[in-house]
């Protein structure tokens, strides 16, 4: 039995960025380095809290700014309390697409909610939970729309704001990275796969040799 806890990494960034394509990378990465992974998503990754993503991305009602950073939270504490932790105390490492800090560029850049009612929320949803390292991919705001669009799938509702929107949460991702760069890591998501693989796996291995003590 495993009686070491696990180590939580989480991919943020905008649309586009290519966070898919590399969590499925890095998972093959911390497998080769001995450690069992868990992919998950937020919000998602349990049976209410895909219910939840559903209304938020897929409705066309009108969700106030208030309402949104309340299901998201909702959707987080049922995530962390299902998933994250049972995972993380089991040794496992787990790898997230998306976890707080996109609510503080979503809800707080985006939308305009204060990062103090996010600080609370996130207390009480998560219990204070950080990732032990987070990857920000970092893209021009058009070229991510430009890839967005490539894809086969139909938008959701943030990828159908508008350009607006899309800045503001890009500040504010890169103004919550530069108040916490010893957790969240800035990548280069112009760069190629392979490049950015690199980059990560370097990350991965430094986590890798603090966990070894």
């Amino acid at each position: 039995m495993n009686n070491q806890r696990g180590k939580f990494i989480s991919f943020e960034g905008g649309d586009g960025v290519g966070k898919t394509t590399q969590i499925n990378l890095a998972c093959q990465y911390v497998e080769k380095l001995g450690h069992t992974p868990v992919v998950t998503r937020e919000p998602g990754g349990t049976m209410l809290s895909e219910q939840i993503r559903g209304l938020v991305l897929e409705s066309s009602a009108g969700i106030t700014p208030v309402t949104e950073v309340l299901m998201m939270f909702a959707a987080r504490a049922q995530h962390t309390s299902e998933v994250i932790e049972p995972n993380l105390a089991a040794g496992k490492w787990v790898l997230c697409d998306r976890f707080t800090d996109a609510s503080y560029a979503y809800q707080g850049g985006g939308r305009g909610l204060p990062d103090e009612l996010i600080d609370v929320l996130a207390e009480i949803a998560t219990n204070g939970l950080e990732p032990d390292l987070t990857l920000l991919l970092d893209l021009d705001v058009k070229e991510g729309v430009r890839r967005s669009h490539l894809r086969d799938s139909p938008l959701d509702r943030f990828e159908s704001e508008a350009i607006e929107f899309k800045n503001r949460i890009r500040a504010a991702y890169l103004k919550r990275q530069d108040h916490n760069s010893m957790r969240i890591v800035l990548v280069d998501a112009a760069q190629s796969i392979q490049e950015i693989e690199f980059e990560i796996a370097t990350r991965i291995d430094d986590l890798h040799a603090r966990s070894l003590g």
